[in-house]
Parts: C-alpha cells; structure tokens; sequence
C-alpha cells in the first residue's frame, strides 16, 4: 500500500468523524439555545450561583470577548469567562455550558487528579504545540532523521494531554450536572437538554483525541516504522 493509502486510512476517517461531531455539537446547542429554563435565571446568575454554594464566593465570572463555544475556565487567573450568548442568556443550553465551566473551577478548588496534570503538563505542550510540526517539516526537507525524530516525540505530548483532558472534561460535565439537579436550577425536562448538550461537548474531546492518536500513528509509522 502506498503512502497515499496509508494517509486516507489514518488520517481521513477521524477528520470525517470530527467534522459530523461539531457539526452536531452545533446543533444541539442552537436547538437547546431555543428552550428558556422555567427559572429565567442567566448563565451568569447559574455560574455564580453554584460557585457561592461551593465556597467560590472569590472567583469571578466574566462575559468572554469570544464568540459562541468561546466559553473556559482559566486556573491561572481563576476565572469563569462565558461567551454572550452564554452569559446573558437563560436558555437550557446557556445553563449547561454555564455550570460545567463552573465544574472545572471546582475541580481546581478540591485539586482533582486529572485536572492538577494538565494544568502541570500546559507549559510543556504549549512549546510542543508550537514546535512539532516545524521540527518535522525541517527534517524532512533536510533529511534529518533525528528531527523528526524528535517531532514525533513532542507530538506525542501534545496527544498525551488530549488524552488527560478527557476524564477532566467529562467530570466537569457530572459535576455540572450534579450541581444544577442539586439546587434545583433545572427542571425535568431541562435536564435532558443539559445531558445532550453536555453529551455533544464531551464527544468533540473523544473525536479530537482519536484524530490525534491516528496522526501519531501515522506520523510514527512513517518516520519511525521504517527507517530504510
């Protein structure tokens, strides 16, 4: 089989799939950006709602310059930075998205393994992620082997952190989850509507890292597998 074979086959298949998950996670959040919460409480109001009842009566929630899905958690400044649609809104999407941002300051708060991993390991694939794919492309077009050597090596930090994010991201979601149905800040019905957009969210990781993990095998294959 050809190199050409091998791309399609590592390669295509997981940016098909990453492509029909955002697509969905699209959306879900439009459709679930239709259906206002029984309460008509804000983003805001439910992010800082569930922070105060943990004790996070210090971490500020701030309206993000993003556009929509721009919405994080910063642990270096300690903030929860939601997107307008997010923060003004009073939709059962708006909630979700609200409370698992929240979720990840509280996993900063009580220290959570996973979460204490990839904040230790950011440094280190911010350089990676910035220079991998130079050090490949200068190996290959210098016929240094070594280079890409250690391409492929940075690389695989960079999949390494993909990997630790996702119990992160899916925890932030059941903590979401468990606080909006705890303080009675969803109903139902809007319940299911939090799951499915939190659900939708979730799977953009999984598709990501599977991406990922197929370019490394790629990459590892034809840079490392066959050396003659």
């Amino acid at each position: 089989m050809g190199n050409l074979g091998i791309y399609f086959i590592f390669l295509i298949p997981p940016m098909i799939l990453g492509f029909v998950i955002q697509h969905r996670l699209k959306t879900t959040v439009a459709r679930q950006m239709q259906v206002q919460v029984a309460n008509g409480m804000t983003g805001e109001q439910v992010a800082r709602m569930i922070l105060d009842h943990n004790g996070l009566s210090g971490v500020p929630v701030n309206q993000a310059p993003g556009g929509p899905l721009s919405d994080h958690y910063d642990p270096r400044a300690r903030t929860v930075n939601l997107s307008p649609g997010v923060y003004d809104g009073n939709a059962v999407a708006s909630v979700a998205i609200a409370a698992h941002e929240v979720g990840h300051a509280i996993q900063h708060e009580k220290a959570y393994g996973p979460f204490r991993v990839r904040s230790t390991m950011f440094p280190a694939v911010a350089f990676a992620s910035q220079t991998w794919m130079l050090l490949l492309l200068a190996g290959v077009f210098l016929q240094i082997a070594g280079l890409a050597q250690v391409a492929i090596v940075l690389f695989a930090v960079v999949v390494l952190f993909q990997l630790v994010t996702l119990p992160v991201e899916f925890d932030a979601s059941k903590r979401a989850k468990v606080q909006l149905h705890s303080l009675g800040l969803v109903a139902g019905g809007e319940e299911q509507g939090v799951s499915k957009v939190l659900s939708a969210a979730a799977m953009t990781y999984v598709a990501g890292a599977l991406a990922a993990l197929s370019q490394l095998a790629y990459f590892a294959l034809m840079f490392l597998g066959n050396r003659n």
